[in-house]
């Protein structure tokens, strides 16, 4: 429920503030003062999108916010828990709209998004006005309308899901028998690069191994005349480096028999001797297993080719070569066994098939059922709203198949959507003897505003929004049907708060609270006011939409009598 709304620098309004309470509140002004401002600011704050043209000339941000009293275990309070708020009875969107177009969303004090906000505000509050005519005037909305009327939408939602569930099932059967059509082909050219990589007999790091030798052979004479002259240096030749050592430690021993100090350097040249000797070793077996062979040279290139190849075909490297020839296998095991994949496709979709069909059909029957009573209670509450001959009723549309409508998206002759098996299409004939049309073709602007009343007054139970906004229902209605208009609104506002914004003194009066909204210029600039009236002030506005900016006795009189007859004056 709606409790208060802040609104600075936003149009012509530089700041203002206003409470509500239960029940029906009146908004009231002249043209201009404001009141579509208003209705701009609630929107925004429900989720519209909002624009830097909006903020007040002269300012660089604009800022709107609205505290909502809601229930700590109800939707927008689960909604909020998931989103990682915590719960509570209060919530406060903030929008804070800047010249540049950044504009924020603020939900209880944290960052939020637009997603976030509309979630939330879903089921909080609703706006009728010309934007709710034109939705009603959409033959799509025409079964929201009617599965909340009937309490369908759990039906509908198990119907969009299972409608879901089978589109792409669809697709991968189709993708399937697709396939199938060139199996042959594809299973030789997956056998073709499995023979292909299975004849390269490839090993990990074969490749690098491979490189190695080839650069050994390519350069054996090299390497050979390097470790030659190293053996030759550290061991063969006469004062080779280890005969030179082996002097030095016999001279460092023989004074190490003096100072044993020097035991320990003695000890250290002959560990570097004998080192240096293995080194020498290492070296001639190193040259007794070099190869100059050509040949060899020849066939690990020949090899490194082959490698390459395959690694350029199916992978930069060893391993993702193999990675390719799993995946290769895997496919030609799938590819193989494709009959087999497809009838089992064809029998789960039979199954999901079943189901959707079933709960199209379920959800079609209780339509109809739904449609009888939604028509009687319509033209009851249209009867009551000066709309005495009006004909209502609910037709069905069967959703045609296409060309290409697969078949497990067929009932018989007809196609089932993720809505169900056909459209609702609300009909109406508002004058004896003419035939029934659809509301789209017929209804005017003052028979639309009725309609959604009493749309509005017969989902009162099942509509789970709790506040009410009505900008426009008093459009192209006057006299006595605008004092019904009033009794209905007050009938609404027993079971939900309703807020009306209204030129017409005969709704005015059933409010249980009455707001005037004014404008005023000081200093050269234009600002929007509001007022709550008490006796007086209801008195003296009621005679003002009554007569005009001429408020006379008589039309004071006439006034009194209203609120009196309404019960609006207390």
């Amino acid at each position: 429920m709606l409790r208060e709304v802040f609104i600075k620098n936003f149009a012509i309004i530089d700041e203002l503030r206003i409470r509500f309470t239960d029940g029906l509140t009146i908004l009231s002004g002249e043209t201009g003062a404001g009141k579509s401002i208003i209705i701009a600011a609630l929107n925004i704050l429900l989720g519209s999108r909002a624009d830097a043209s909006m903020i007040r000339t002269g300012e660089e941000t604009a800022e709107l916010e609205a505290l909502f009293e809601i229930d700590p275990e109800g939707h927008a309070a689960e909604i909020l828990s998931v989103q990682g708020y915590e719960k509570t009875s209060e919530l406060l969107i903030r929008r804070l709209l800047s010249a540049s177009n950044r504009h924020r969303v603020y939900i209880n004090g944290r960052l939020a998004t637009m997603q976030v906000l509309a979630s939330i505000t879903e089921n909080i509050a609703g706006i009728s006005g010309q934007h709710e005519h034109l939705r009603l005037l959409k033959e799509s909305e025409h079964a929201r309308i009617l599965d909340r009327f009937a309490g369908l939408e759990d039906l509908r939602e198990s119907v969009s899901a299972c409608y879901h569930t089978i589109l792409p099932a669809i697709r991968e059967l189709q993708d399937l028998e697709s396939a199938l059509s060139t199996r042959n082909e594809r299973i030789e050219a997956l056998e073709s690069e499995k023979a292909e990589i299975e004849k390269a007999a490839l090993e990990p790091g074969e490749d690098e191994t491979r490189e190695q030798e080839l650069f050994r052979l390519k350069n054996a004479r090299s390497l050979y005349e390097a470790a030659g002259s190293s053996v030759d240096i550290l061991y063969d030749r006469e004062d080779a480096i280890t005969d030179r050592l082996a002097m030095v430690t016999k001279e460092v021993e023989k004074a190490a028999a003096i100072d044993p100090e020097l035991l320990e350097s003695a000890g250290s040249l002959e560990e570097a001797r004998l080192h240096i000797q293995d080194i020498a070793h290492q070296l001639r077996a190193y040259l007794d297993a070099i190869e100059f062979d050509p040949a060899r040279a020849d066939m690990v290139e020949s090899r490194l080719h082959t490698i390459n190849r395959v690694k350029r075909k199916y992978g930069p490297t060893i391993d993702e070569v193999f990675s390719h020839l799993e995946k290769v296998e895997e496919e030609l095991s799938d590819t193989l066994d494709m009959e087999g994949r497809i009838r089992k496709a064809r029998e789960d979709l039979d199954v999901t098939h079943g189901a959707l069909i079933s709960l199209a059909r379920e959800l079609s029957l209780k339509r109809r059922e739904a449609a009888k009573s939604l028509a009687g209670k319509m033209e009851t509450e249209l009867a009551s709203l000066n709309m005495p001959d009006t004909t209502f009723d609910v037709v069905f549309r069967p959703i045609q198949p296409r060309s290409d409508t697969p078949s497990y998206l067929r009932d018989g002759d007809g196609a089932v959507s993720e809505n169900g098996s056909e459209q609702p299409l609300f009909m109406i004939s508002p004058n004896v003897g003419e035939e029934l049309r659809p509301l789209s073709r017929i209804a005017s602007g003052g028979e639309l505003s009725r309609i959604i009343l009493a749309l509005k007054a017969i989902l009162v139970d099942t509509d789970p929004v709790e506040t009410v906004i009505f900008d426009e229902v008093d459009a192209g209605i006057g006299g006595q049907t605008a004092t019904v208009v009033g009794q209905k609104l007050a009938g609404i506002a027993a079971a939900s708060q309703v807020i009306c914004i209204t030129h017409l003194a005969q709704i005015a009066t059933f409010g249980n609270r009455h707001l005037r909204i004014e404008k005023h210029v000081s200093d050269g600039r234009t600002s929007t006011q509001i007022t709550e009236l008490g006796k007086n002030g209801r008195v003296e506005e009621t005679a003002r939409m009554i007569g005009g900016q001429s408020v006379t006795e008589a039309s004071r009189a006439h006034a009194r009598e209203l609120l009196k007859a309404s019960g609006g004056q207390t």
